[in-house]
C-alpha cells in the first residue's frame, strides 16, 4: 500500500510550524517512500518537502455549533486533489512517538479505520484525530452533510460520530495501544501527577490531544494555554484561594509536570 499522509490547515488556530513539526515527526518514524500532503489556504512557510494542496471548498456555511470540527468534511470529497487509494489523516496537534509503517498494512485497503474514543466507553465511537480511509469512500457522507449541514451537525454533534455511524460498510479501529490520548493515557492519576511527569505508554505510535491541552502545554507543564506552570504547592494555594475551575479535587487532578518526551518528539528538525 502506498504511504500517503494528509493533514488540513485553515485559518489562524494553528501556525505553519505545526505542519512542519508534523511532517518532521512522520519523516523520522516511517520507512520511505511516502508522500505528505497539506490541504491549506496558504502554503507560505511550509517545508518544501510538504506537498501543498489547495483547500477544498467547504460547499456550505459552517454549522453554527460549539462542538465538532465540521471543516474536516472537505476531505470526504470523491476528488481529493487527484489523490487515490488509502490516505492516513493526522490532526496537526498530534505527537508521533513510534513507527507508522503498520498503519498502512493493518486491515484492508478499503477499510475506514478510526481511533477509539476513550471518552465514551459505552458507545462504539471513533476519533478522527488519526484515521485512514480510501479517497472517495466517504463521498456519500459529504453529500448527506451538504444536504442539511446544520441538521447533521445538531444530530451527530461531532463529525467523528457522523463518520463512525454513517461510513459505508462501517468502521474498524486501530489496535489498542497504537494511539493514546494524552489526558487519558499519559497524565498520571492524582496524587501521582503531583510528583511524576506524564508517561508514554509502551508501544504508542501516536499521542492525540483532543480538548484544550496541546503539545506546547504538555511541554510547559500546564493544563491549557490559559494557565502557567507552577510548583505543586503554589498550585494548591491557588486552588485554596479559589483560583480554579471547578472543585479543588479537579484543580489538583489537572496539575501536570512538564513532559520531556513530548518536547523531544515535537520538533521540526529531521
Amino acid at each position: 500500500m502506498k504511504k500517503q499522509i494528509i493533514c488540513i490547515r485553515w485559518g489562524n488556530k494553528y501556525g505553519v510550524d505545526y505542519v512542519n513539526r508534523l511532517y518532521a515527526m512522520v519523516a523520522r518514524n516511517i520507512t520511505p517512500p511516502f508522500d505528505f500532503y497539506c490541504f491549506t489556504d496558504t502554503a507560505q512557510g511550509l517545508n518544501p518537502a510538504i506537498r501543498a494542496m489547495p483547500l477544498p471548498d467547504l460547499g456550505c456555511e459552517l454549522p453554527r455549533t460549539r462542538q465538532g470540527i465540521w471543516g474536516k468534511s472537505r476531505l470526504w470529497s470523491a476528488d481529493l486533489g487527484g489523490l487515490s487509494g488509502p490516505v492516513l489523516f493526522l490532526d496537526l496537534d498530534v505527537v508521533v512517538t513510534g513507527n507508522l509503517d503498520d498503519m498502512f498494512t493493518y486491515g484492508a485497503p478499503d477499510d475506514v479505520i478510526l481511533t477509539r474514543n476513550p471518552n465514551t466507553p459505552f458507545e462504539r465511537l471513533g476519533q478522527t484525530s488519526v484515521y485512514r480511509f480510501p479517497v472517495g469512500k466517504l463521498a456519500p457522507l459529504r453529500e448527506e452533510f451538504l444536504a442539511d449541514p446544520q441538521g447533521v451537525a445538531e444530530r451527530y454533534v461531532f463529525e467523528q460520530r457522523f463518520v463512525t455511524r454513517r461510513a459505508p460498510g462501517g468502521v474498524r479501529f486501530w489496535p489498542r495501544g497504537w494511539v493514546r490520548t494524552f489526558k487519558w493515557h499519559c497524565v498520571r492519576t492524582f496524587p501521582v501527577n503531583l510528583i511524576a511527569p506524564p508517561k508514554l505508554p509502551r508501544g504508542t505510535k501516536i499521542v492525540i490531544f483532543p480538548g484544550g491541552l496541546n503539545p506546547p502545554d504538555a511541554i510547559a507543564g500546564r493544563w491549557n494555554a490559559r494557565h502557567r506552570h507552577m510548583s505543586r504547592w503554589d498550585h494548591l494555594k491557588a486552588g485554596l484561594r479559589g483560583e480554579r475551575e471547578g472543585s479543588l479535587f479537579r484543580h489538583m487532578r489537572h496539575y501536570i509536570l512538564p513532559a520531556k518526551w513530548v518536547e523531544n518528539a515535537w520538533r521540526d528538525d529531521p
